[in-house]
């Protein structure tokens, strides 16, 4: 079976020299090949658009679309999968909420940045969690991706 294509974009509302295009584009890849073999009649090709906010943003995004008023780490519009096979989303990545939860959870930033953008394009996907067998299905994925780039399980207690 031939691998999904991806076509990936990365906006930077916020400078974030530590996450570079190529880097964050290898986080989604993975997640992206995760799903594929999970579900390989899903999606031949996904395009998803990945943009790095800060908390003004994150939190009005926030509100316009889940009437929640603050700013949440990662925020994912999944659109489905056209005829053609092509799976589209749009993925808002809170840089300010991300390094304050890092720091709070003594996780490297990258790890959590890593674990973010697999969460979310993984929703961009078609997978949810909101309820216990697609949450513990969703997550065992997460940690399997995470596992094979050497980042500790992030559903652990520390």
């Amino acid at each position: 079976m031939p691998e999904p294509v991806l076509s990936f974009t990365v906006q930077y509302a916020v400078d974030a020299p530590e996450l570079s295009r190529q880097q964050l584009r290898a986080w989604a890849l993975k997640a992206v090949q995760a799903a594929n073999q999970d579900c390989p009649d899903a999606f031949q090709r996904a395009e998803l658009t990945l943009r790095l906010v800060n908390t003004v943003e994150g939190r009005s995004l926030n509100a316009s679309y889940r009437d929640k008023d603050y700013a949440t780490n990662v925020l994912t519009f999944e659109y489905g999968v056209d005829p053609e096979g092509t799976a589209r989303g749009d993925i808002i990545l809170c840089l300010d909420v991300l390094k304050k939860e890092a720091e709070e959870q003594g996780k490297p930033f990258k790890h959590h940045a890593a674990h973010l953008v697999i969460h979310g394009t993984l929703h961009a996907l078609g997978y949810d969690h909101l309820n216990h067998d697609e949450a513990e299905h969703m997550e065992a994925m997460e940690v399997a991706i995470l596992t094979r780039l050497h980042i500790e399980n992030p559903y652990l207690e520390r």
